[in-house]
């Protein structure tokens, strides 16, 4: 499943790394592309939706 999220308080490349580290904590085989420009998160994962929302919000990333 693909997931396009917006997350408005990434800002920097840390934050990506951050964001990064916490999905693939959930599925190892996420593939995640993050951009801070944009503050877009791309993720394909087979997690469900609720389930990656999660793990970025455990780390201070609440997507929209």
């Amino acid at each position: 499943m693909k997931l396009q999220l917006k997350v408005p308080n990434m800002s920097c490349g840390g934050c990506v790394s951050t964001i990064t580290d916490a999905i693939k904590t959930v599925d190892a085989n996420a593939t995640v592309q993050a951009d801070p420009q944009t503050k877009t998160v791309s993720v394909e994962t087979q997690s469900p939706e609720a389930t990656i929302k999660a793990a970025m919000a455990k780390v201070g990333y609440r997507p929209n």
